[in-house]
């Protein structure tokens, strides 16, 4: 029998001490790495992790996923994405049951269950050797400042085993086992945290970060059982002051009293892709997970070639041209010269220019063609890229012409749109049935428009009316559109767009019409853009009326004038990640810029973060301080999706949604890094 000295166990606790020193004894006996889909999940809160405590590990870049958590006194939903290796990003919303939303006693839309959102992310300082792979995380930004936490955590695996150890402030600071914050040697500044109020919500408190006179240590460890199953065991620093706490106003989340100090249960996987969580949290709360998660890269594969049917004495650019429409690209005209033909063509379908430059290589050789091929691209009639000039073509022979005729495509098919934590309830939304149509009257002028019916939706009740409308309100009434989703077939998008290369690096369009469901008007946008340059900038001017909420052709009485000058920068490896930057006015008309970030892979899948700020105070902007949000572009089902979240619909720093843009247009032509 093992004497008491040795336990790890001791009155219901973990000793710490002892587990300690097991971990780092294990440190150093083994090198294995266990940053793979087997051996991780996401916890709880959306963060790769255990139970609740997060871990140093991270998955590959272009993995995202999807963690809805059952708790008490919380309900939790999470979207997570990793845009990078070494970068992990989340956001979320959260119900906590029996707690007032907010504290007017006999307001209806106080006696709901109180809402909360934030952003939570995690940076790798360290990759595991050696040694083990380090990483730092802060959680809550942006949000109420129920969850705001900060830690640093180190992890190393042996064989099916991973060990986890770490430091947590804030709301991770809840064990007994605390010890005084060490950063308080480097400043006294870290001796005090403050305390976010219920109006200081949305607000980026960086002074309390890693701050507070206690630091908690936290450790736990996961095993694979086998293929499908996970166990997780871990010291639960989770503060857990009380359910009596659970109230408007409290800093605290409201859970109940710790029994045990540790956490453990299973994660099971169903597939590659879902998982079910079940554990018993702190010695007195049972929970249940469920998790999506999918690789954006290796479930959405780049374009593949395939052969066309072509007869055995086709010659061989009538071959090249059916390989070509086959893959998805249209043959506007062959050249051919001395040592080299030319090709103009024009496509929607492929997200870059390598995946286009390998097709056309395949087509090039399947159709039996040995010359060189230079390639000029439009689209809308827009001098997207360039391979050969007009002294080319001026020496070379016409091989083939397109003859221009008018065309259309309409496309028909099931939608489902999200309306997600709003006061009344945690989730809405509509199934809807969706029709866009374009009718291409020229090479460079379209009509295209959106038609939708719903099939059910839940948007009736949606009955509580924005808080805060200042400047004016051109977002904030959203729920007056959705209540009318169920009133017959409504009107997205009905506009008229003009395209024109101005010369071969200034590009111009117009458009005319329904933008979008709560904006129609006229514009225009200029764009100068080289192919050889990661730079490029523009203009764009609109003048908008809001249209009525019954989604037609009737309009309110608000109109505006919306101007922007935008810069772009393409990401070529000095700096790892795309950037637009914008400055000008928005549509409530207040002043100030955007800053988009963002990440884009071969196949067209995106993640990117934005920030607003303009001449609206944090006060006059209410809750959540200014805008931010977040926006992706990932396959669901094999189809690229695109989706903008923002915590909050507010009125400024809001812009009009367009269908197309010139960069969104032109960017497709620039090589990926």
């Amino acid at each position: 029998m093992l004497s008491k000295k040795y336990l790890l166990f001791k009155n219901n606790s973990l000793n710490p001490k002892r587990i300690i020193l097991v971990v780092l004894l294990l440190f150093n006996s083994f090198n294995l790495n266990a940053d793979s889909f087997k051996f991780n999940n996401y916890n709880n809160h959306g963060l790769v992790g255990l139970v609740n405590m997060p871990t140093a590990r991270h998955f590959d870049e272009s993995i995202f996923g999807a963690t809805l958590y059952g708790g008490s006194p919380d309900t939790r939903l999470t979207f997570t994405s990793s845009p990078f290796e070494w970068l992990e990003a989340s956001l979320y919303y959260t119900r906590i049951k029996d707690r007032p939303y907010c504290e007017r006693e006999f307001d209806d839309a106080c006696r709901q269950s109180y809402k909360d959102k934030g952003f939570n992310f995690k940076v790798r300082l360290r990759k595991e050797d050696k040694f083990p792979a380090v990483s730092l995380g802060i959680n809550d930004l942006g949000g109420t400042g129920l969850y705001s936490s900060e830690y640093i955590v180190a992890s190393y695996g042996i064989n099916n085993l991973d060990l986890h150890f770490g430091l947590g402030w804030g709301a991770l600071n809840g064990s007994k086992y605390s010890f005084e914050n060490p950063l308080i040697k480097l400043s006294n500044k870290f001796a005090s945290r403050s305390i976010l109020q219920p109006g200081d919500t949305g607000k980026f408190d960086a002074e309390s970060f890693f701050s507070g006179k206690k630091v908690s240590p936290f450790f736990g460890f996961s095993y694979l059982i086998n293929e499908k199953t996970l166990l997780k065991f871990e010291h639960d620093s989770t503060r857990a002051s009380g359910s009596e706490l659970n109230y408007y106003g409290s800093t605290e989340i409201g859970y109940e009293r710790s029994k045990y100090d540790f956490s453990f249960g299973i994660d099971y996987h169903l597939n590659k892709n879902f998982s079910i969580g079940l554990f018993h949290e702190r010695g007195n709360t049972t929970s249940i997970k469920f998790v999506y998660k999918q690789d954006a890269i290796s479930s959405n594969k780049y374009a593949t070639y395939r052969s066309a049917n072509t007869k055995v004495d086709e010659d061989k650019y009538s071959r090249l041209r059916k390989n070509l429409r086959n893959n998805g690209i249209g043959v506007n005209k062959i050249v051919e010269g001395s040592s080299a033909i030319g090709l103009e063509l024009t496509q929607f379908v492929h997200p870059n220019i390598q995946v286009i430059e390998e097709i056309i290589k395949s087509a090039t050789i399947d159709s039996g063609i040995n010359k060189e091929v230079k390639t000029n691209i439009k689209i809308a009639d827009l001098q997207a890229y360039e391979d050969y000039d007009l002294d080319f073509e001026k020496q070379s022979q016409t091989i083939f012409l397109r003859k221009k005729v008018r065309s259309y495509n309409s496309n028909t098919g099931l939608s489902f749109r999200p309306f997600l934590a709003s006061r009344e309830e945690f989730f809405k939304g509509a199934i809807l049935i969706e029709n866009n149509f374009e009718y291409i009257l020229a090479d460079n002028l379209f009509f295209s428009s959106n038609l939708k019916y719903s099939l059910a939706d839940n948007f009736d009740d949606l009955r509580f009316p924005p808080e805060d409308t200042f400047p004016a309100q051109v977002r904030s009434d959203v729920k007056d559109y959705l209540r009318n989703f169920d009133n017959g077939i409504l009107i997205g998008r009905a506009q008229l767009d003009g395209y024109q290369s101005l010369s071969k690096n200034d590009h111009f369009m117009f458009s005319v019409g329904i933008f979008e469901e709560m904006f129609t008007g006229y514009g225009f946008e200029y764009l100068h853009s080289k192919n050889d340059s990661s730079h490029a900038y523009g203009v764009e001017i609109f003048e908008v009326h809001k249209r009525d909420y019954d989604l037609r052709f009737d309009l309110l009485d608000y109109n505006q004038t919306t101007a922007h000058f935008n810069y772009y920068f393409r990401n070529y490896g000095s700096i790892p990640f795309d950037l637009k930057a914008s400055f000008g006015k928005y549509l409530a008309g207040d002043f100030g810029s955007t800053i988009e970030i963002s990440r884009s892979y071969r196949n067209g899948v995106k993640f990117g973060v934005f920030v607003t700020l303009t001449d609206v105070s944090s006060e006059e902007f209410g809750e959540g301080s200014f805008d931010k949000g977040i926006f992706f572009n990932i396959p669901i089902f094999s189809n690229l999706v695109s989706y903008s979240w923002r915590p909050l619909t507010k009125d400024p720093g809001q812009k009009l949604i367009r269908k197309n843009t010139l960069h969104d247009l032109l960017i497709k032509f620039k090589p990926i890094n």
